[in-house]
């Protein structure tokens, strides 16, 4: 590989790991910076280069950036009007008395599709506690089954964003990559309850209830009123042995908005397969855009799941929030867009993929190791998964990897081993009640076990993506 262009990437790189981890910036002005920091290294002049990066940004925000922003809000309005409540009271009774932990990750699974990870755990806690209060069962692994099935999914099924962003960043076909991260998840659900189960008993004793939060621990007590976060529905306390009251809306209302959406665009990717040209692939190409999914989706959570008499303020409120939460999002997107296209034009990507053509590693886990590397580095999965898109993307285009499966492959190597500075590891332990080491056995253990799970996961999905 060229010196200089080696320089370039490296030095880019080393600008957005650094900007990220010790500066005041984000990950947007991250990979801008390592965007103008390769050009410049690699020779590219300071217009073309500017042209290079806008280009880059404007194209991926307009292949992907609505649909982001129209996920988050079906996510929020489904989180906001107890839709989530009411899927997991639907897997709790579906999986029956025994098997609580099974439904707290299926629950979990399901949720975090549309509903970010944080969020999710925050709302479906108490029933956790709940459930443990009720049936006996550990509280550590109730909450550990519950975070997992909320973690897999995050990483690895759109409409969340960071696989969303990764198959605008790589041309995957966003149906094909629904179906195969839904089908990827299904044999780390087993996992995730293993864990579970062996870890969550062993980590019962070492449980602090001060760290818990005030508003969980009156729920818990039946002292009082508790929130699981400003503006969400409100919980009220329930006496030891009881569970919470029955959401206002059913599971089949709830689940509309998010599976709808999911079909027309899987609907799409295989009517095209198999029926392109007639009039049945010309509906699905139409309703099964992404954009006009989630569009269709959204317009349904919103005349459907809010209980009655909440007033228009009420959800455009909700709309709003959610438009703020996925603004960020969708920069980073876009940030990771124009540095893809500086790593393209300037030649960088092409150099690169030579010289990893020799490596003892297959090219479809390049995403996966620099998924792994960016997730330890600075702690955002989202941010690993588009940061291992963009880097990659030039050479697996080269290599001639399935689009898919290196979309796969990025958002399972993002799963590595969350601790400190990741903002999920955190809500996840203070709220369960542990620190120190037993926090990091409970859910560092996990994510890495899950992590370590993918690769034969993976080596199964190259066999089929070829």
């Amino acid at each position: 590989m060229d010196l200089q262009l080696l320089a370039a990437l490296a030095l880019g790189v080393a600008a957005v790991v650094a900007l990220i981890l010790w500066s005041r910036l984000d990950a947007f002005v991250g990979l801008l910076a390592g965007a103008l920091v390769t050009g410049l290294v690699a020779g590219v002049s300071p217009t073309d280069l500017i042209g290079h990066i806008t280009t880059g940004f404007g194209n991926t925000l307009g292949g992907i950036g609505v649909v982001i922003a129209l996920g988050v809000m079906i996510g929020k309005i489904l989180e906001e009007s107890g839709g989530a409540d009411a899927l997991a009271k639907l897997f709790v009774r579906l999986a029956g008395r025994g098997r609580e932990d099974v439904a707290m990750t299926a629950t979990g699974a399901v949720v975090s599709v549309p509903v970010f990870c944080d969020s999710g755990f925050v709302i479906l806690h108490p029933l956790a506690r709940s459930l443990a209060r009720r049936y006996g069962r550990p509280v550590v692994t109730l909450s550990l089954a519950l975070a997992g099935g909320l973690a897999i999914t995050h990483h690895m099924v759109p409409p969340t964003p960071g696989p969303l962003a990764a198959a605008g960043l790589l041309g995957a076909d966003l149906g094909a990559v629904i179906a195969a991260g839904l089908l990827f998840v299904l044999p780390l659900i087993p996992v995730v309850v293993a864990y579970a189960r062996i870890v969550g008993p062993r980590l019962e004793s070492q449980l602090d209830p001060t760290l818990v939060p005030e508003e969980e621990r009156q729920a818990a007590a039946g002292d009082g009123p508790g929130t699981a976060q400003a503006g969400v529905v409100q919980r009220t306390g329930t006496p030891v042995g009881e569970e919470p009251p029955d959401p206002p809306i059913g599971a089949g209302r709830a689940s509309l908005p998010l599976l709808l959406p999911l079909v027309l665009i899987i609907g799409n990717t295989v009517t095209g397969a198999v029926a392109e040209g007639t009039t049945l692939a010309n509906v699905f190409a139409f309703a099964g855009n992404p954009a006009v999914a989630l569009l269709i989706g959204l317009v349904i959570a919103v005349y459907l799941l809010p209980p009655r008499g909440t007033s228009r303020t009420t959800v455009v409120g909700w709309l709003t929030a959610a438009a703020a939460s996925a603004g960020m999002i969708v920069f980073i997107t876009g940030a990771g867009g124009a540095f893809g296209e500086v790593l393209r034009q300037s030649g960088v990507g092409d150099a690169l993929a030579d010289a990893v053509a020799g490596w003892p590693v297959p090219m479809f886990l390049m995403p996966f190791l620099i998924a792994s590397f960016v997730r330890v580095a600075q702690g955002s999965g989202t941010v690993a998964i588009i940061t291992s898109a963009t880097l990659s993307g030039p050479v697996i285009e080269a290599a001639g990897v399935d689009p898919t499966l290196a979309v796969l492959s990025a958002c399972a190597g993002s799963m590595v081993f969350s601790y400190f500075n990741d903002s999920y590891f955190w809500v996840v332990t203070r709220f369960t009640g542990l620190s120190g080491v037993a926090a990091m056995k409970m859910w560092s253990g996990m994510t890495t076990t899950l992590w370590l799970a993918s690769l034969p996961l993976l080596g199964v999905a190259a066999l089929i993506l070829r």
